[in-house]
């Protein structure tokens, strides 16, 4: 017949050392450190020790021991203690001498040197550069983290370092007064990668594209940040691209203008607008400028460019692919 044990504080096999308060009928979340044992609580229940786990009826839970199994049970106790201090006993001996027979005669105190297997090793793996803190770092490419994307920087042409404007910039390495006059230190080739500034419709590359050129083209030849018109102003300007394009395998669009100056060669600029491949896939606009002239960067660098544009982390040469559709 099983009994149901009476409340009170049993061990807890779960945590050593513990005891867990059962309530008379389910365990409670209280615990406390082991007790010395006692003629009261769960040591004065019944007839024998208080046990954890099913009871004699199957039901799971304290129950007792009878008498003649808890007296054996002390009785290994007794005699597996005596044991183990033997054990430990030896041990200590034998690493006495061990460490005695290693001491040099000559050396007044040899120390025991801790080697590198006894220090706990931390947890967590060994930390390495990935493949986007790698690009970062390279000097041979554009990488805009905010877009997910990266080009190459043609030969001649560096990051730059300046904090005005927005988006990722490289240009010409090489500077020249602006022929519009004033204090502007001018170059002949710019690219800057950005996200697109929505207009609060459905906006599609092509859309997008159709109205960032006029301000690609405003920013490179009309004026300045402090509107001081470097290059004469924008007298006209020619439509040479209008296209649908392939880029870094998602369909975009792409406009480039001939502009014309009234202070030096004029250049073109071209918009490609494409969706990102990070985050919520925003379109992203990498406007070029590039001086017309034997001084100018060859027009040719601006396709290489944008035909090598990839996402981060790509090991392929990305591209801008034939037209996918009327231009």
């Amino acid at each position: 017949m099983s009994m149901t044990p009476q409340p009170g504080w049993y061990p807890d096999p779960q945590a050593p050392g513990t005891e867990r308060w059962w309530d008379g009928s389910a365990w409670a979340a209280h615990t406390r450190a082991a007790q010395a044992p006692s003629g009261t609580g769960a040591q004065a229940y019944g007839t024998g020790q208080p046990a954890y786990g099913p009871g004699p009826g199957g039901g799971f839970g304290p129950h007792t021991v009878p008498l003649q199994q808890a007296a054996a049970d002390r009785g290994r106790g007794r005699f597996l203690a005596p044991a183990a201090a033997g054990v430990a006993l030896v041990a200590a001996v034998a690493v006495g001498a061990v460490l005695l027979g290693n001491d040099d005669p000559g050396t007044p105190e040899a120390t025991p040197t801790i080697t590198a297997a006894s220090v706990p090793a931390t947890s967590g793996p060994e930390p390495s550069a990935s493949p986007t803190a790698t690009a970062a770092e390279d000097a041979t490419e554009l990488v805009d983290q905010l877009n997910g994307i990266t080009m190459p920087i043609p030969q001649g042409w560096e990051k730059s370092s300046s904090g005005l404007g927005s988006g990722t910039t490289m240009h010409t390495d090489e500077t020249y007064d602006c022929p519009g006059g004033g204090s502007s230190i001018c170059r002949r080739g710019r690219v800057t990668s950005m996200t697109a500034t929505q207009s609060g419709g459905a906006d599609t590359p092509r859309a997008v594209a159709e109205r960032d050129i006029e301000k690609a083209a405003d920013e490179a030849y009309e004026e300045d940040a402090l509107g001081t018109r470097i290059h004469g102003g924008i007298r006209s300007h020619t439509v040479v691209k209008a296209q649908n394009v392939a880029v870094a395998g998602r369909s975009g669009y792409l406009v480039r203008w001939r502009v014309v100056t009234g202070a030096g060669p004029g250049g073109h600029v071209q918009s490609l607008v494409f969706p990102s491949h990070v985050g919520t896939e925003a379109l992203v606009v990498v406007r070029f400028s590039f001086d017309a002239g034997p001084d100018g960067p060859p027009l040719a660098d601006m396709d290489r460019i944008a035909s090598s544009i990839r996402p981060i982390g790509d090991a392929t040469s990305g591209g801008v692919g034939s037209t996918i559709g009327p231009g």
